[in-house]
């Protein structure tokens, strides 16, 4: 079995939502119709999120058919993770490069889990601004902004999903001269837990080019 890692954290998670849904309907639907079309579709889905595929990743992918009981789903999630493509760490003189107009950068904390993490993202909690590092079609893209406590749930824009956010907020140059540009969004307060609900690219996409 190849040992390549092909596998993005937001690919890993929908394959370990596709795998938990197969769960669920095998506890709670007795047509068997009805399961071998949910197997069709979820393996369906998956092979989807990838352009190419080896014979042996593909079988690998495709075990998931097999499944019906919470603890097959968490071995095999489990035997997923070595291939989960990591973030690739930026060096302080790369992340000094990606936010040049900050004079004093406070760096992440040393021990960062970069494996299941599809952007970065860290808190200046003296100054309340958050860094965002997100991959770009060529390397990382910085994004700098304030954020304000928010006591409400909201649909974080990055994620898709229903938690507790911050307002996190940029401010841009506008077309006249001394004029400024705000753009604002909800995002999760636990960047951490957001890399562990993010399902696709996109949404990470769009929300960054929208708060450039």
């Amino acid at each position: 079995m190849t040992n390549e890692r092909f596998i993005r954290n937001d690919q890993y998670n929908f394959i370990k939502r596709q795998v938990h849904q197969l769960v669920y309907g095998h506890a709670t639907v007795n047509d068997q119709h009805v399961i071998g079309a949910l197997e069709s579709l979820s393996i369906e889905r998956v092979d989807e999120l990838f352009t190419e595929l080896s014979n042996e990743q593909k079988e690998m992918l495709n075990g998931m058919e097999n499944i019906a009981e919470k603890e097959a789903a968490e071995q095999f999630l489990l035997e997923l993770e070595p291939y989960i493509i990591p973030f690739n760490e930026p060096s302080e003189q790369r992340m000094k490069k990606l936010f040049p107009k900050v004079k004093k950068l406070k760096l992440p904390k040393v021990g960062l889990d970069y494996t299941k993490m599809t952007y970065l993202s860290f808190d200046d909690i003296g100054t309340k601004k958050r860094y965002i590092v997100a991959p770009a079609n060529k390397g990382f893209i910085g994004l700098a902004g304030t954020y304000e406590e928010s006591q409400i749930k909201q649909i974080c824009a990055i994620c898709n999903r229903l938690t507790t956010v911050i307002l996190f907020m940029t401010k841009t140059k506008g077309e006249a001269i001394g004029t400024y540009t705000k753009k604002g969004n909800y995002i999760c307060k636990d960047a951490e837990n957001c890399n562990h609900h993010l399902l696709t690219l996109e949404k990470l996409h769009d929300f960054v080019e929208n708060m450039k």
